[in-house]
């Protein structure tokens, strides 16, 4: 089997490249057979047939043609007849393209399918019966029915053959279709008497390899005279007819005449194709030659029909004629729009002029109401550009901002030019997929917080906000606390920022009085690849909190001396005293300091101003007010609560200096003795608390001790055990007393509760002391003597 291929390629700078090839194949190959090597004939690589996802479009030739991508070859998919494919075409082609993504490519493919010589001649019917007098003249013609061959070229059919051609033969006649009219010619007279039945053989032969051929059988029914056979009056006749034409309509009359008389001049009419579907479509009348329809016709399937018509009379004698039918389009199909190739999703950076969709459109429809125009909605950054014949692109016209719209729905409109217009429309979403583009923004260009001091570490101070107009990862924004110093210390031991919610936090706790306010730099980074970040200013304030008393400046509070304002006693009324003098590090309303008069000598004759801490008289002063004056004054601060400090002035009443140094001496005395006589006070105390202590843990100590020896002694059962000293000996019944018994007392605070039982002694034995051993006797002489005493609690009982 030969290939043939016919390869053009057109590149253009930009948008899709296009290209096209052809291949030649003959019709009937096996499923798998190979069609052409895609790839190496468009110059690609297997790899980009893959990643672009290499596919065929078509209308109908998918079930014809595949693709593997693997190999890049096209192959057969399903057996091809090409007289199924294409009924009334010399040539026979399948047209498709071959689509590419990213980027878009697009290439036409044409496969031509070569005819075999696969049908034979075939006839509509298997014999043919005439009846012919016998009086016909030599060279008579009748017509016969053309035989039909689905082939073409040299498969199709090229002669014919008339056996036996003893009366008559064959003449052929070409017409313009390039198909034969087949007509039988008397050559010899007939004689019916002689032979009144004649049958003959009609042979159509191909020209293909190996040839083939059909049959048909023609019977003669030789008659009596009939001289003259009908006339058509034309050989030709054309109509034209509008599709969808109602059933019944006449589109022409055939007319034909005979010369002769009787019954040899009625004419009848008939249809002689065959093998297609005239005799399906059209009508004549037999009576009167008239042709109308008998179905509805459609001009996209059949612009012109070739009727051949035959006029016979009852002698037998016939005549042949052509009745060409142009069929006139209607503008009755809409355009059709195919989606070849299209993208869901398109990345807001696309660049302009870029393909984002392949649309193929087709009307059916002839001439004026086949042309087709498309466009689309307004008002979205995309253009229909046509780049071929009935193929359009959409490509972009503008930037895309996906912040801006995140999808389009596009409607393309296609309307031919008919009368009336018709058209369609097909709308499809296209999804902007996000880049990068946009940097988190903060929702004010600074920010200002307050926080008041001593707060506790870890204290939510505000919270700073940043949106990014992006989607998904490329919107998710952190927060980062930029690197920077407050006066030498990194910014970080200040405050510290949350990473995923921006919340501000206090990481120590502040002091008004060390630092007052700091700034730092806060930046929003979103999670795109690369991240793009911004950043913003956040100013601390510290608000002040009453935590500082006021500091009294003067008069200066010493330990060692006093020092004492001097008031002479001709001092008029609103004479200045002194000036208590107090400042307080804290700031605002806390640091406002009003000073009263708490305590005084004689409240009568000072006053302390209540803004300026002045003390002045309110009255003259008297021979009969005490020298020593001592004021306390107050000083507070305006905090909530509010703090204070006293301070103690000494004001001397006097007019020389030596009577002033008395004073003071004596005061200095009474303040010495004061202070000597609370030491002594406070020591005392303390040694007296100290001893009754030390006696209460004494005399508990000394009664849990004599308990606990009582408890021992009480629940003890301890068996009394003898005790014999040493140097005394038992002899047998050497003494007076049949036994001595030496025992050792044991006596408890309880013994007067408690019998001691000696037993009667089981043997003579006689316990002999050793003369030497005089500490032992008296120790049994003292416990005698104990045992005896009448107020002895130990009972002693003979067993």
């Amino acid at each position: 089997m030969k290939l043939q291929v016919l390869l053009f390629v057109s590149l253009l700078s930009l948008g899709p490249v296009f290209g096209q090839v052809s291949y030649s194949i003959p019709e009937e190959m096996s499923r798998g057979s190979l069609v052409g090597n895609i790839a190496q004939d468009l110059g690609l690589e297997i790899k980009r047939l893959i990643s672009g996802k290499a596919k065929i479009y078509s209308r109908n030739s998918d079930q014809f043609i595949e693709l593997n991508r693997e190999r890049g070859v096209l192959l057969i998919k399903e057996r091809i007849d090409r007289e199924a494919l294409c009924t009334e075409k010399a040539l026979c082609a399948l047209d498709f393209q071959i689509l590419l993504e990213n980027p878009m490519e697009f290439y036409t493919v044409t496969v031509q399918i070569i005819d075999i010589n696969d049908n034979a001649p075939t006839f509509e019917k298997s014999e043919m019966n005439f009846k012919i007098s016998e009086s016909a003249a030599t060279g008579a013609k009748f017509d016969l029915e053309r035989a039909v061959d689905l082939d073409v070229g040299t498969n199709d059919l090229q002669k014919y053959e008339l056996k036996p051609t003893e009366n008559f033969g064959l003449n052929l006649h070409s017409n313009p279709d390039g198909h034969k009219n087949v007509e039988m010619v008397l050559q010899k007279p007939l004689d019916r008497e002689k032979q009144e039945q004649i049958s003959l053989v009609l042979t159509a032969v191909d020209g293909g390899e190996p040839q083939m051929s059909g049959t048909m059988q023609i019977l003669i029914t030789v008659l009596d005279a009939n001289d003259n056979a009908p006339v058509f009056t034309q050989k030709t006749y054309k109509a034209t007819v509008t599709e969808n034409s109602p059933k019944g309509t006449v589109i022409a009359t055939v007319t034909a005449s005979d010369a002769d008389q009787g019954s040899n001049s009625k004419i009848t009419y008939s249809i002689t194709n065959t093998l297609d579907n005239v005799r399906k479509m059209f009508y004549v009348n037999e009576e009167n030659g008239q042709v109308s329809l008998i179905e509805t016709i459609d001009f996209e399937k059949s612009k012109r029909f070739q009727i051949n018509l035959r006029a016979n009379d009852d002698g037998g004698l016939t005549d042949s004629c052509k009745l060409i039918v142009d069929v006139l389009d209607v503008n009755d199909n809409k355009p059709e729009i195919n989606i070849m190739s299209k993208s869901t999703v398109i990345s807001e950076d696309a660049k302009l002029n870029m393909v984002v969709t392949m649309i193929n459109t087709d009307d059916l429809d002839s001439g004026d109401n086949g042309n087709v125009k498309c466009c689309i909605s307004d008002n979205v950054p995309f253009i229909l550009k046509l780049t071929r014949n009935n193929f359009y692109n959409l490509i972009t016209d503008s930037d895309l901002d996906r912040e801006k719209s995140s999808e389009y729905n596009i409607t393309v409109t296609c309307s031919d030019e008919g009368v009336p217009s018709l058209s369609s429309s097909v709308t499809f979403t296209l999804q902007i997929s996000d880049v990068n583009d946009n940097a988190p923004d903060f929702e004010r260009s600074s920010y200002e917080a307050y926080i008041v001091e001593n707060n506790t570490p870890g204290l939510s101070i505000f919270t700073v906000k940043a949106s990014d107009a992006d989607w998904n990862q490329n919107a998710r924004v952190s927060y980062i606390l930029e690197d920077s110093s407050v006066n030498g210390v990194p910014v970080s031991s200040y405050v510290s920022v949350s990473a995923d919610s921006g919340v501000i936090h206090a990481v120590r706790s502040f002091d008004y009085e060390q630092i007052k306010d700091f700034h730092f730099r806060v930046k929003a980074q979103d999670g795109g690849s690369p991240p793009l970040s911004s950043n913003v200013t956040v100013k601390i304030m510290i608000r002040d909190q009453n935590d500082n008393p006021p500091q009294v400046l003067y008069p200066v509070q010493t330990g060692g001396s006093l020092v004492a304002e001097m008031v002479p006693r001709s001092a008029d009324v609103g004479y200045l005293v002194t000036k208590v003098v107090a400042v307080d590090v804290d700031s605002g309303q806390n640091a406002w300091l009003s000073y009263k008069l708490q305590k005084a000598t004689d409240r009568a004759l000072f006053e302390v101003g209540l803004q300026n801490g002045e003390i002045r008289t309110i009255r003259q002063v008297t021979d009969k007010d005490a020298v020593k004056q001592r004021l306390t004054v107050i000083v507070e601060d305006n905090g909530q609560p509010s703090r204070s400090a006293t301070v103690i002035v000494n004001v001397v009443v006097a007019d020389s200096f030596p009577e002033v140094l008395s004073e003071f001496t004596e005061l200095t005395h009474d303040k010495e003795y004061n202070d000597n006589l609370t030491f002594y006070l406070v020591l005392a105390l303390a040694v007296v608390s100290f001893l009754f202590i030390t006696c209460l843990v004494v005399i508990i100590s000394v009664k849990i001790y004599r308990w606990r020896q009582s408890r021992i002694l009480c629940h003890s059962n301890l068996p009394v055990i003898p005790y014999y000293p040493p140097r005394y000996s038992d002899t047998l019944g050497s003494a007076t007393l049949p036994h001595v018994y030496n025992y050792e007392v044991c006596r408890t605070t309880d013994s007067r509760k408690s019998d001691c039982k000696f037993g009667r002694a089981g043997s003579q034995n006689v316990l002999i002391m050793d003369p030497s051993s005089t500490g032992t006797m008296q120790r049994i002489q003292n416990e005698k003597s104990i045992l005896d005493e009448p107020d002895s609690p130990l009972e002693v009982r003979p067993l």
